[in-house]
């Protein structure tokens, strides 16, 4: 029987509640809107599935990958599809593919009032949706369960999450199920709370007097691929607001952040895609204009022949892994010292006060921060020209 003693162990990623078969663990919140599974004792038979297959520990399956990955900086040859993604449109190549083939393709995207959730896609407009980047905590529900019947149907299955849940799933499917399902997983920073997210959407509404009817996390049509500011549209108008300060600040991820297991090369994925931070240090022209470029890391021999099928929808440089090895390839995130105090006082005070306490409302960083949006449209400006 599951049992976490520590919030820290475990990363939410629903392998034990759905290696279930009596449906005895349930995934329940905390103050902060994580997940963690909650075992009926009245149903739980103690067979030890739901600990067998948890994957969020230092010795997650490794056996397939190659001795170390094949590095490469890509681009979709398509702009459009480079414009409306968020780094080189690598995901839209892979997926391309998958559904091509006839497939299904599982990645995170909206429901309710843009809650984040991991969804089911088997055309080009209902994988549309996950792309962009989503700064919070994705809620699985029953997908795992999903994306095993898919591979017992016989269909191929690309499944894109964060490298826990690429993990976690992995795990639950097993060997004898895994010819056909590919996992992409991102470089991953850290996950933020669903709560906060759900009550920073509530405040901005509020504040503006409007809903919201639109959101992208990081708008490089406004600001440029290595901006990190987020847009929302209201019914009314466009605002550009603070979420993101709060993510960089490390101060409201699960605590499992901190101690990932999967922040170094040998990752729980076919294929590992990220922005490619450091591009100019490969090429110093592929990004000229701002648009963003991929990194793509080859970790499987399923990785290898899956890139090969999407090569000619991409533009892609070799790169050398020591080009390419951002922080949270090396190490885990560091979280943020006050973490606590700030969970404290969310379930406390609720979302306003921590947003003056922990966010961006000074007058400092409101200045720094149009300072910076001057410095990237005069920078915008010299290029056009």
């Amino acid at each position: 029987m599951i049992h976490i003693t520590d919030p820290a162990d475990c990363c939410g990623c629903t392998a034990c509640a759905s290696i279930c078969a009596h449906d005895a663990i349930t995934m329940q919140p905390d103050c902060m809107g994580f997940l963690y599974p909650t075992v009926n004792t009245t149903l739980c038979t103690d067979c030890g599935l739901c600990e067998t297959v948890c994957a969020f520990n230092e010795h997650y399956d490794t056996s397939l990958n190659l001795p170390q990955p094949e590095a490469y900086a890509a681009r979709h040859k398509n702009m459009k599809e480079v414009e409306t993604s968020r780094s080189g449109a690598a995901f839209i190549a892979i997926s391309d593919w998958i559904l091509q083939q006839g497939g299904s393709v599982y990645g995170a995207g909206y429901t309710d009032h843009f809650r984040v959730v991991h969804k089911r896609a088997t055309t080009r407009e209902e994988r549309d949706e996950f792309k962009g980047s989503k700064y919070v905590q994705s809620d699985m529900g029953k997908v795992f369960r999903q994306v095993k019947q898919d591979l017992r149907n016989g269909m191929i299955v690309l499944f894109s999450g964060t490298p826990c849940q690429t993990s976690g799933l992995n795990a639950y499917i097993g060997k004898k199920l895994c010819k056909n399902l590919y996992l992409v997983d991102i470089v991953c920073h850290g996950v933020p709370a669903p709560y906060l997210w759900r009550d920073y959407l509530s405040y901005l509404e509020k504040k503006q007097g409007a809903k919201i009817c639109w959101v992208n996390f990081r708008d490089k049509q406004e600001f440029g691929w290595r901006a990190h500011k987020e847009t929302f549209k209201f019914i009314k108008r466009a605002r550009k607001m603070s979420f993101t300060f709060l993510f960089y600040q490390h101060i409201m991820f699960r605590n499992s952040c901190g101690k990932c297991h999967f922040t170094n090369i040998q990752r729980p994925s076919d294929i590992t895609i990220a922005d490619f931070w450091g591009i100019e240090k490969v090429d110093p022209n592929i990004n000229s204009d701002d648009k963003g470029v991929s990194l793509i890391l080859i970790n499987t021999e399923k990785g290898q022949k899956l890139f090969e099928a999407i090569q000619h929808d991409l533009n892609t440089i070799p790169a050398t892994l020591d080009k390419c090895l951002q922080p949270n390839l090396k190490h885990p995130t560091i979280i943020h010292p006050q973490r606590m105090d700030f969970e404290r006082d969310y379930k406390k005070y609720g979302f306003s006060y921590v947003m003056k306490k922990y966010g961006n409302n000074d007058r400092r960083h409101k200045l720094k921060s149009t300072i910076k949006k001057i410095k990237n449209k005069i920078k915008r400006i010299i290029h056009i020209n």
